[in-house]
């Protein structure tokens, strides 16, 4: 008996050892990602930094990143959310063939969905069929962020539609309204929570998109486009002011999100 209760309760202490090491690892990782914000906060000084913020290059990138990336967000929405409410109510081999190819730019490396895109909007587009040259052009920009940045809102608006009953859609329209109607009273406000998730993330995605975006446009230059640009040409010092912006953007767009209530990963 005593046997049993000896194993019994070294098999309790090594439950309890194991407890206590769950959080210490978490804990590391979790520094791992506050560290460097925090260091690039405290040890960059101020003054230089917004004296660095005023300088053109820095303005123009910004400016190009917002409008490129309300454009690509405005592209997705608009392509997207029917794209996304077919797909949740179809379950057919062409919809998993559609899901597919919407997934697909998720997985891809950025370099090479821009080297995809310069297959078809470059200077030789489709062997040189086509006159679709969209480099060095904002509208190479939007085309490289809608391409990898879009797929995030299709993605979560399907899972917003998928959480929807079916009976809620069916009993509106045996009401009298019309499709529009019920997709506007009835389908797209209980679905809100996750739309505005999806906007937001693709939004953000869109902002921070750089490998498609220099493989396709380069000019005129994104924030991670500024960034790589300043740090290949005077080191990181120069690169940091762009990336501080970059970083208020996403800082940002955390806390839009958390004000919304739609958190994605709840």
């Amino acid at each position: 008996m005593s046997r049993v209760l000896s194993r019994s309760e070294t098999q309790t202490g090594h439950t309890v050892g194991v407890r206590e090491l769950v959080p210490v690892l978490g804990a590391v990782l979790l520094l791992y990602f506050v560290v460097p914000v925090m260091v690039l906060v405290l040890t960059y000084s101020p003054t230089a930094l917004l004296t660095s913020l005023t300088e053109t290059y820095v303005i123009n990138a910004a400016i190009t990143s917002l409008v490129a990336a309300l454009g690509s967000t405005t592209i997705a929405i608009v392509f997207g959310l029917p794209l996304a409410y077919w797909l949740s109510k179809n379950n057919g081999a062409l919809a998993t063939a559609a899901m597919g190819a919407v997934v697909l730019p998720l997985v891809l490396p950025p370099v090479v969905s821009g080297m995809l895109l310069l297959t078809v909007v470059g200077p030789n587009g489709l062997g040189g069929l086509t006159d679709l040259a969209l480099t060095r052009s904002l509208l190479g920009v939007v085309a490289a962020q809608t391409f990898v940045a879009s797929p995030f809102f299709v993605v979560t608006a399907k899972a917003a539609f998928d959480g929807i009953d079916d009976h809620l859609e069916e009993a509106s329209r045996s009401l009298g309204r019309d499709w529009v109607g019920t997709m506007c009273s009835v389908t797209v406000p209980l679905a809100k929570p996750g739309l505005l998730a999806g906007l937001v993330l693709t939004f953000a995605r869109a902002m921070g998109e750089f490998g498609a975006t220099m493989m396709l446009a380069y000019y005129p230059r994104t924030l991670p486009v500024q960034i790589w640009a300043s740090f290949i040409s005077d080191g990181l010092d120069a690169a940091l002011p762009v990336a501080v912006v970059l970083l208020g953007v996403a800082l940002g767009t955390l806390l839009i999100v958390h004000a919304l209530r739609a958190t994605p990963w709840r």
